[in-house]
């Protein structure tokens, strides 16, 4: 009975994703694949800004930005990024029926008793772990204070809130790369959300920082966000909160 009711308490877009399957195998994957790489779209979005709007408004690279300039990039760029993230979600629900919204709204932070198991807490709290210590080596010590030193308070504060919103991004690739290899191959324990975001935002930063290093990095990162969705059954809620620790500690 408890194994059964674990099961009918699938996250809500696991439900819709089946629903949605009717219309053809293929074509649901396909769509949901878009929504993927639609959303790793958004955060190319800032790139724009960078090598080309910015260039032209203060003739400058980005490297000479004034304090007041990078505060102005990043919030434009969260509003971007913000707009961008609300458009691809609500299209989804109009078009397949799957409103992540509701699954962050209505499902308890850390699920029904007993929905996440003891083994997927144990590997949630490894990759969390492992996360945390290699980004204390890279850095030779606490990330964030490191980057309090030298930017400041007012510059700190924005950065981490550009960092929140790119978060948001990378989980909806994930989410959407899974339901796409889901629907395609009915396999619901790979992470293949992760496996996209280590193809699309590895890539990503390999080609804007110039570092191979860094784009490995930044994949394996991504397996481990993408494996992280997974064990916590698919609650977009606490996976969000899990990803921020990984990703901006």
């Amino acid at each position: 009975m408890e194994q059964q009711g674990n099961v009918t308490k699938k996250a809500q877009t696991i439900e819709s994703v089946t629903k949605y399957r009717e219309v053809g195998r293929a074509k649901a994957g396909f769509t949901f694949f878009g929504y993927g790489l639609e959303s790793f779209g958004v955060i190319g979005l800032e790139l724009l800004l960078v090598y080309v709007i910015e260039p032209m408004i203060y003739h400058r690279p980005m490297q000479e930005f004034t304090k007041a300039q990078i505060i102005c990039h990043w919030v434009v760029t969260c509003l971007l990024w913000g707009l961008g993230a609300w458009a691809v979600i609500r299209d989804c629900r109009k078009s397949c029926g799957v409103d992540l919204w509701a699954n962050v709204t209505q499902k308890k932070l850390f699920g029904e008793a007993g929905e996440i198991r003891i083994g997927h807490w144990m590997l949630i709290l490894s990759g969390v772990v492992c996360c945390l210590v290699s980004t204390w080596i890279d850095w030779n010590g606490s990330k964030v204070l490191a980057e309090f030193q030298k930017k400041g308070p007012l510059l700190f504060s924005f950065q981490y809130i550009y960092y929140l919103f790119e978060v948001v991004l990378v989980l909806l690739v994930i989410v959407f790369g899974q339901m796409a290899f889901e629907t395609w191959f009915n396999a619901e324990q790979i992470p293949f959300g992760g496996i996209l975001v280590a193809l699309t935002w590895g890539l990503g930063h390999w080609m804007t920082k110039g570092s191979l290093a860094t784009g490995l990095y930044t994949a394996i990162g991504g397996l481990v966000f993408g494996s992280v969705y997974l064990w916590t059954n698919r609650n977009v809620k606490l996976s969000y909160l899990l990803l921020c620790i990984m990703f901006i500690l």
